[in-house]
């Protein structure tokens, strides 16, 4: 935290200029519009000034060039008709948000903007409104139809007490069927509580078919925080003694619980380690940091990554600032926690999909130069670059000093990430080693040695063959990606600092 304030400081001292007396609502060409276009101001002034400083394709924008608007001040005033005729244009302040994005979505796919930066700030702290069932949703069907499936259940919550298991199915909501056009009102909403019917696939007649299993089950929702660090266990096969972690979010908030699993492993004596990504879309920087150093045990001196601003501010910095070293210990609160390493580690077994993003990524190109990566699943998000959050502030974009007239804050991409070697271009994705899809039709229980992805990782570690059947070549019922549990949180496949 000590390093993301200095670099803060460190911008705003560089780039802030005295504040002119017009650069408020109060005075300049503003001051006979109305209390609510005044705000409204506000916050595209807001918008572009951050924009234009931070956003890592801040050189490609024409309309975030430091020339757009005479006279051409980084803080340019609202006596500047041209620039307030420019953010007095009718857009709402999302769609100016985008309008200033980098060919968004192809290019800038992950930049957003959020009018209460206090759910933001729920959701990175791992806090969600959920009943504590996780899902997948595919297409199902030729009419429009959605399949949801249970990826894993949170314990302590009511989709567990009323009996929620991985792999169970749903195709009705509230009574009604799930479709491609109602599918986000009925999943992703504020009620307090959802009906889901529940069925099975079982095999019949060697095809996958959905067997109802005449039950519906009602089921509260709630905020609850989920501990990422889903499952650790240690798994022994003959000489092996092999350390499982499935890791669903970088959430500083459990970096301790994280590192008390690693502790575990090192008290266990594991030789081996399966790291279990599929489902992890990302989140904090130092998180990551943290379980690359749990993972090597290397010394601080020694880089994991190194980021790339844009063009304005990568001369600002040194060296220091956007260098990310591994790390010796986790401070926590004033307190200092030595970080329980697997020193010795040759390789490393991570599971993956196409829901594996950016800090994911991030651990996995930043791990190369150092140990023996070995990849199974699917190729990943493809996400090189993390964001920040700026709020709308004169003490340098952070919460200090923050507009009370609004909550909007926004989340721009702003700086790229590579490895010690330079190594980083991976925008369509890391390919595995391993190649294998999930299949509805054979889901496999998480952490036993007969789920397929583990099961192949237990495979290439002691050369058997623990699922008891090979895999298919083909997935019986192959998933048709349309969204999942997390789509529409916050951050879901954010890389931040």
């Amino acid at each position: 935290m000590r390093k993301i304030l200095s670099i803060t400081l460190l911008i705003f001292s560089v780039f802030s200029c005295k504040k002119d007396v017009d650069d408020t609502p109060n005075g300049g060409l503003i001051s006979q519009l109305t209390p609510e276009q005044q705000v409204d101001l506000q916050i595209k002034n807001f918008i572009w000034k951050g924009l234009n400083l931070y956003y890592l394709w801040q050189a490609d924008v024409p309309n975030l060039a430091d020339t757009r608007f005479a006279p051409s001040l980084i803080r340019t005033n609202f006596n500047n008709k041209e620039y307030v005729d420019f953010l007095k244009k009718g857009q709402a302040p999302d769609k100016f948000f985008y309008s200033l994005l980098n060919n968004y979505p192809k290019i800038d796919r992950f930049s957003f903007i959020t009018d209460d930066y206090e759910e933001l700030e729920r959701t990175f702290a791992g806090q969600v409104y959920s009943s504590g069932m996780d899902f997948a949703l595919s297409r199902y069907g030729t009419q429009g139809g959605v399949l949801g499936i249970v990826r894993y259940v949170l314990p302590d919550t009511d989709a567990a007490q009323k009996g929620i298991k991985r792999g169970d199915v749903f195709t009705q909501v509230d009574g009604q069927a799930l479709t491609i056009n109602n599918y986000r009102q009925l999943l992703f909403n504020d009620k307090t509580s959802m009906v889901i019917d529940i069925n099975r696939i079982k095999i019949v007649n060697d095809k996958p078919t959905i067997v109802s299993e005449n039950r519906t089950v009602t089921m509260a929702k709630k905020s609850i925080k989920e501990n990422p660090v889903h499952i650790s266990k240690v798994i022994e096969k003959g000489s092996h003694k092999v350390g499982y972690l499935m890791y669903n979010s970088f959430v500083a908030d459990f970096d301790l619980q994280l590192n008390e699993a690693f502790g575990m492993f090192k008290s266990k004596g594991i030789n081996d380690l399966v790291l279990d990504l599929r489902y992890n879309g990302g989140g904090r920087i130092s998180s990551a940091v943290y379980l690359a150093s749990m993972i090597t045990g290397l010394s601080k001196q020694n880089v994991f990554a190194k980021e790339r601003w844009n063009d304005k501010l990568q001369p600002a910095f040194k060296d220091s600032d956007i260098t990310n070293y591994f790390a010796d210990k986790i401070i926590k609160e004033g307190v200092s926690h030595p970080i329980n390493s697997l020193s010795g580690l040759k390789r490393i077994y991570i599971l993956t999909t196409e829901r594996t993003a950016s800090a994911s990524e991030l651990v996995i190109n930043g791990l190369k130069p150092y140990i023996e990566v070995i990849q199974i699943g699917g190729t990943t998000t493809g996400k090189n670059q993390g964001s920040i959050t700026l709020y709308d502030s004169p003490a340098g974009y952070n919460k200090k000093g923050v507009n009370p007239k609004h909550k909007w804050a926004m989340q721009p991409l702003v700086l790229k990430i590579v490895n010690k070697d330079g190594e980083g271009d991976y925008t369509s994705g890391i390919t595995p080693n391993h190649a294998i899809e999930e299949d509805w039709a054979n889901f496999g229980e998480l952490g036993q040695e007969t789920e397929p992805f583990l099961a192949k990782a237990l495979e290439l570690i002691t050369g058997i063959n623990t699922s008891g059947k090979s895999i298919p070549a083909q997935p019986l019922m192959p998933v048709k990606p349309l969204a999942d549990s997390k789509t529409y949180n916050f951050g879901a496949n954010e890389m931040y600092k």
